[in-house]
């Protein structure tokens, strides 16, 4: 069954190969051994800032596309599924082939780590910024641009390795980022909220381009109707 769109997937591999291009270029700047190791810092140093520069990019391109916007939607929704998800131990429990919880297109964690990227971009690109171009900026400023940069990369650094560690432990759902689709199993397994309200707009013959009306499917599961929208 389908999960992400086209434009979604670009959205995803692109940013995360720019996040990789400024972590690999900034090793190579500031680990000392790396930086002997490679030189070439006037080849680096600019990759590094011109990735940084173009990291928001293709987020404000993905906005174009409707199905992007929906799912910035969902990500920006906690509920009490979200909270329940978070609280309890067995939240990746399966009961009858299906979760415990009734987990939406994306669960709590997912949330957290989408509102984390989000806000490191902002701040690594303003940070970044006064640190490109220092002449407008008093000392201090400076000074606590660099480290806020230096520390907020070390968590990127962090997030990262955790982000590839979870979705090489499940290979369906790194399937369903690289070729847009899923297994039905896996739904209901990890996202049976979002996989019920998939098959109620299916039966109810809305949710498709021809459609009269668009159901955005709430993280509860709950189908909620919007008019026409052009894609």
């Amino acid at each position: 069954m389908a999960r992400f769109s086209v434009t979604e997937r670009a959205v995803h591999h692109v940013t995360g190969l720019l996040m990789l291009i400024c972590l690999v270029t900034a090793a190579c700047l500031y680990v000392p051994d790396l930086s002997t190791l490679v030189g070439r810092r006037n080849i680096i140093k600019p990759i590094h800032v011109w990735a940084g520069f173009l990291l928001p990019v293709p987020v404000l391109l993905g906005v174009l596309s409707r199905a992007f916007r929906q799912d910035l939607r969902r990500l920006n929704r906690f509920g009490p599924q979200d909270t329940e998800w978070l609280r309890r131990r067995d939240r990746r429990a399966v009961l009858n082939g299906r979760g415990v919880i009734e987990v939406g297109k994306f669960n709590a964690g997912q949330k957290l780590n989408a509102a984390f990227v989000a806000g490191s971009i902002l701040v690594m690109l303003a940070t970044g910024a006064m640190l490109t171009f220092p002449d407008p900026w008093p000392d201090s400023w400076r000074g606590g641009a660099t480290f806020v940069h230096d520390w907020l990369t070390l968590a990127i650094v962090v997030m990262t390795f955790g982000h590839l560690w979870y979705a090489l432990r499940d290979q369906e759902a790194l399937t369903g980022m690289l070729t847009g689709r899923v297994d039905r199993s896996w739904a209901a397994r990890h996202h049976a909220g979002w996989l019920a309200a998939m098959d109620r707009s299916s039966e109810n013959g809305v949710g498709h381009r021809g459609g009269s009306q668009t159901v955005l499917q709430g993280d509860a599961g709950v189908p909620r109707k919007r008019g026409p929208e052009s894609p």
